[in-house]
């Protein structure tokens, strides 16, 4: 057991988030400032990202043209892995929040992401790993054997699991970078927000723009052998740059009930030096009775902690709709653009999954326009830091997702009279005359509406946490496009069924042109358009929390 003595210059002589998890020693401050040591988090989340997209974004033509397997069901798988992918990241909170600390957990969640990258792109390399080609003139189409598929969705899931404690705490450990308690760092918190994101589609435009083409024209074993050499460079940034970061200490989490700390003396000084911001609420009140009186050296479940969590279902809840319209850009999107003339110049061809790095470009446009001149600008009118509220921000992106789904079914309703204008309904295989670049307009709709809605949500639930909770407000927020993706597998699944039986046959045929995707698209905007007048009044029903206006004591509220 520690002593006091020999931890107390340390503790006092720092903040909660310059604490080295070391033995408690304090990092150098001299090194690690907010934007350096922030700069090679977002490093690592460019690679990172990078690899994701990588695999996500054309994984949907792996399982169509390698696999075999049906548009509908292709479409399903992916939903799935991507809601579990996006669901995965509560666990790798907890973990974080609870037990190991958020640096521990991404070191560990990477090693495991990159055996999954490993063992997919060896399945996708080797001719026995995957069934023979598909024979055109007889329809003759193998079915992948069950090992076969064993080792590639075994591979998938692993990169799932990794992500999973990626994901929360990369983030959340990188806003850490930002003392809370240095009122200047506090207020560039929200723009490293922002530049995290610039830096997540920066990553994306590379897979989408280079990996994509190389998996679709050179091979898939060398497109997927990139995206691992990726995940390689960005855990040796992540490890290279361990001298400049700043840490918290995990003493405890509100998610796992009571438990005191092992040295009582470092837990009183820390009570009288750190002082993290909690507000208290009058709804869930009756939460509060489960708050049981607690000495100060002592942490346990703070039901008032829980309240806060659970104040945010409303709007989790209503963000829901907008994971599922997110989900189509990576399938739906790219089926529509495989029918389409992807010529640019002379006889190049741009994949369709390609199509998605004008949402990257738009972010990457976007962001420093939104940083550098909508903030100041709203700012002289709304007097707030921020420029808009945060969930003013959020309820913008969702409108606008409304937008891009209206737009998404106009254009599919102009590429089948094009179809059947020109004789080629009945031939799925035939390359519409139509420019794939008609999709471009949905696909800015979507970078627009990502960098309201997505950022926003982001920062939001970070925001609203504890901070012994923050992990896992990313894993919230994450958990709106996994739980997105799910409902979106289960809307394809209900619209599968009950569409086959009409006349016209499934709204998901694999002939795309006999298919009616632009029913679909329009029942996504009419649902999303009841889904924001839901959100618009949760979000005027609910008190933004500031974080300069909350105080918490460890094991104590001060309200």
């Amino acid at each position: 057991m520690a002593t006091v003595s020999a931890l107390e210059e340390s503790l006092l002589a720092t903040s909660e988030h310059d604490l080295d998890p070391r033995g408690g020693r304090p990092v150098n401050k001299a090194l690690a400032t907010a934007w350096k040591s922030s700069l090679f988090v977002i490093g690592v989340e460019v690679a990172e990202r990078m690899s994701y997209y990588g695999i996500a974004s054309n994984l949907i033509t792996y399982l169509t043209n390698v696999l075999h397997q049906s548009t509908a069901t292709a479409a399903k798988n992916v939903n799935i892995w991507s809601g579990v992918t996006a669901t995965l990241p509560f666990l790798g909170a907890f973990l974080a929040d609870a037990y190991w600390g958020r640096y521990k957990t991404i070191v560990a969640s990477s090693i495991v992401y990159l055996l999954g990258l490993t063992l997919l792109t060896a399945s996708v390399s080797f001719k026995f790993l995957r069934p023979p080609p598909c024979i055109y003139t007889s329809s003759s189409c193998s079915e992948a054997t069950p090992v076969q598929n064993g080792l590639f969705f075994c591979s998938l899931y692993l990169i799932a699991l990794g992500t999973g404690g990626h994901k929360p705490c990369i983030e959340a450990f990188g806003a850490d970078q930002f003392d809370g308690e240095d009122p200047e760092e506090n207020r560039y918190r929200s723009s490293f927000f922002n530049w995290w994101y610039f830096g997540q589609c920066f990553g994306a435009l590379i897979a989408l723009s280079v990996i994509l083409y190389v998996e679709d024209y050179i091979g898939w074993g060398v497109g997927f052998g990139i995206p691992t050499v990726a995940m390689a460079l960005a855990l040796s940034l992540f490890l290279y740059g361990s001298k400049f970061y700043r840490h918290q200490v995990i003493f405890s989490s509100p998610l796992i009930g009571q438990k005191t700390v092992s040295d009582t003396e470092v837990g009183e000084l820390l009570v009288n030096k750190s002082r993290t911001k909690l507000s208290h609420t009058d709804q869930f009140r009756s939460l509060d009775k489960g708050c049981p009186e607690k000495s100060a050296h002592e942490t346990v479940l703070n039901a008032k902690e829980i309240n806060l969590f659970a104040r945010l279902i409303p709007i989790w809840g209503t963000c829901l709709m907008y994971g599922v319209v997110f989900a189509q850009c990576s399938t739906f999107f790219t089926k529509q653009g495989s029918t389409m003339d992807r010529k640019i110049i002379g006889h190049i061809e741009i994949p369709p999954a390609s199509l998605q790095c004008f949402i990257a470009l738009s972010i990457l446009v976007l962001v420093p326009v939104y940083d550098w001149i909508f903030v100041p600008l709203a700012k002289t009118f709304t007097g707030l830091e921020q420029g808009i509220t945060v969930l003013q921000r959020v309820g913008f992106g969702i409108f606008v997702s409304v937008l891009a789904m209206v737009v998404a079914a106009l254009t599919e309703l102009k590429r089948l009279k094009v179809a059947k204008d020109n004789g080629l309904v009945d031939m799925p295989t035939a390359t519409i005359p139509m420019t794939i670049f008609w999709l471009l307009p949905q696909y800015i709709l979507y970078g627009i509406s990502e960098v309201f809605a997505m950022v926003g949500m982001q920062e939001y639930f970070y925001d609203q946490m504890p901070n012994r909770m923050r992990s896992l407000g990313i894993a919230v927020f994450l958990s709106v496009l996994g739980i997105g993706s799910f409902l979106s597998g289960i809307v394809i699944s209900i619209v599968d069924e009950i569409s086959s039986r009409s006349k016209e046959g499934s709204w998901f045929q694999d002939n795309l042109n006999t298919a009616h995707l632009d029913y679909f698209y329009w029942l996504l905007a009419a649902l999303s358009a009841l889904n924001l007048c839901t959100y618009i009044y949760f979000s005027s029903c609910c008190n933004v929390t500031k974080s300069e206006e909350r105080i918490f004591v460890y094991g104590e509220v001060v309200n």
